[in-house]
């Protein structure tokens, strides 16, 4: 299923993270475990923020993605999304 991944560091927490050299580890191991078709970094409403759209096969991996993001105080959100195509198809389904 396709999910939207919204991480939120902590200011101070990720100011560490950064000195420590550990958030661009962090950062870089979720990209190659979560494989996103898209990823975006910006600040949103001052705060740091990583942005990632993925395939999630299996809910058990939901720890393993997010615990790394937890322990640099961040704010994770990770939710299910559609693309143009499923919203479609699901309004057509409900005769939308």
């Amino acid at each position: 299923m396709r999910m939207l991944l919204v991480a939120q560091p902590n200011v101070d927490k990720g100011s560490e993270a950064i000195a420590s050299g550990n958030m661009a580890k962090t950062i870089q191991a979720t990209i190659e475990m979560i494989k996103p078709e898209a990823a975006y970094f910006a600040p949103v409403r001052g705060q740091r923020t990583m942005i990632a759209v993925f395939d999630l096969d299996d809910p058990g991996q939901l720890p393993k993605i997010s615990e790394p993001l937890f322990q640099m105080g961040a704010v994770v959100e990770i939710v299910p999304a559609m693309n143009l195509e499923d919203l479609q198809r699901g309004l057509a389904a409900i005769g939308g």
